[in-house]
């Protein structure tokens, strides 16, 4: 008969993240982008610094859809110019 001992061991409590929950898009409102973003990683062999725009339009779809907290740019990454380059690809 094999019985565990927890005498002395910490109870695990979990933690929400330091930035809230990331709730998943289970309406596909940023499917769109989202899909764009994969594929460009896909064709620049994962290389998320040549994807910076759709990230970009990624991220602020997820923003306008309060499905993110909405940040500055500058706090996820992103310069003014990449402001720019956004901008133009839409």
């Amino acid at each position: 008969m094999s019985t565990a001992m927890t005498f002395g061991q910490k109870q695990f409590i979990p933690t929400p993240p330091d930035k809230g929950s990331f709730p998943l898009d289970h309406d596909g409102v940023c499917k769109k982008s989202m899909i764009k973003y994969m594929n460009c990683l896909f064709s620049k062999d994962s290389n998320n610094s040549l994807c910076r725009v759709e990230a970009k339009d990624y991220l602020a779809c997820r923003m306008e859809h309060n499905l993110m907290a909405k940040e500055d740019w500058s706090k996820l990454g992103f310069k003014d110019g990449d402001l720019e380059l956004s901008e133009k690809s839409k």
